[in-house]
């Protein structure tokens, strides 16, 4: 039971490393940083979008648009952290 435990609190940990990436990603596309028409960095936009949205459209319908603030990656990563907690102070130490 405590290796399952461990694997979920590895994949929430990488999967908050994406919603990061991905928020950066966008930052970097929105500001013209990166060239779009570049595959490669297509390619990584395509790849982080769909391994975030389906997270982060839920949050969305729920959320109030702040200008061109989106908050719902911030709400994503404090529902993971408030999963890992959980997690570590509460069942953790029960399945010892």
């Amino acid at each position: 039971m405590r290796a399952l435990l461990d694997v979920i609190l590895l994949v929430l940990n990488l999967y908050t490393w994406v919603i990061i990436a991905s928020a950066i990603f966008s930052w970097l596309y929105a500001f013209n940083v990166v060239n779009p028409r570049n595959q490669f960095v297509n390619s990584i936009g395509r790849m982080l979008y769909q391994l975030t949205e389906p997270a982060l459209r839920p949050i969305r319908r729920f959320v109030p648009v702040f200008g061109g603030l989106d908050i719902s990656p911030i709400i994503l990563l404090l529902l993971i952290f408030l999963i890992e907690r959980i997690i570590v102070y509460y069942i953790y130490p029960a399945v010892f």
